[in-house]
This record gives C-alpha cells, structure tokens and sequence, in this order.
C-alpha cells in the first residue's frame, strides 16, 4: 500500500540485541493532504529503513510504501504500519487525485479523448423489458 503526505517528525529510536544479532527500531509521521488531514505513524525496521527517514528534509511530501500488520496481546489488538520504503514524492508520479492513501491501485492509464455525447442521459437505470400485448389477460392492470 502507498500514502503520499508531508512528513512531521521522526520519533526516536530504539535498539536492541536479539538471538539473531542487534537491530533497530525507529519511525516517523506524516500528515495526508486530504480534505480532512489525518496524521499517520508508521514503524521502519532496520538501519536501512531508519537511515531512508532520517535523510528527507522534515516538511517536505514524501511517498511511504508500507505493510499494516495486527497481533493480539492480552486479548487486545494492536497495528503497526511497517514502512518497507520512503521517497521524496516527485510530481507526475502518481495521479493527481491520489494525494491520499492508495489501496493496490491499479497504474493510471494514460487519458482518453471524450466521446460524442450520449443522445440519451444515461440514469444508471435499466429499462424494463417490453411486454408482449396478451388480450386475454385477466388482470386488473
């Protein structure tokens, strides 16, 4: 999944030693440039993950592809945003509209000319089938 939005703060780091060797923990915000602004921590993994956060200016937008990911503790459900890459956005990158989250959208396709005008404004609905003249129906309507 994708989010474009202009990036806040980093929060701080964490580190660690785990049977597997050391490792690190670090995260940052943004804030999406939708009608209604969301802020939206995500969690990086890392030194890689963590250096990529801490090398863009704050304020500036930023593209974040990351992975949501839920776990019980506790009989309670607690989601990280996993950040797998973040990148200085670039314009003309992604569509216009899509200043918000992408949910496994599709790639833009390259615009078509509009069509002639439909003789008929089209409702949405469907006409009903024609029904065959029967005199000898008994019905009341």
């Amino acid at each position: 999944m994708e989010i474009t939005g202009k990036l806040l703060q980093l929060l701080p780091e964490v580190q660690g030693e785990s049977a597997r060797g050391p490792w690190v923990r670090g995260g940052f915000v943004i804030e999406t440039g939708d009608d209604y602004p969301r802020k939206v921590a995500f969690t990086c993994f890392g030194e890689e993950r963590v250096a990529m956060a801490k090398n863009i200016p704050m304020n500036s937008l930023v593209q974040v592809t990351f992975t949501p990911e839920s776990r019980e503790f506790n009989e309670r459900w607690y989601t990280d945003l996993r950040c797998s890459r973040i990148q200085p956005f670039v314009a003309g990158q992604m569509p216009p509209a899509a200043t918000g989250m992408t949910w496994n959208a599709a790639p833009a396709q390259p615009a078509q000319q509009p069509a002639a005008a439909p003789a008929q404004p089209q409702t949405g609905f469907a006409q009903p089938p024609a029904m065959p003249a029967n005199e000898n129906d008994d019905l009341p309507f």
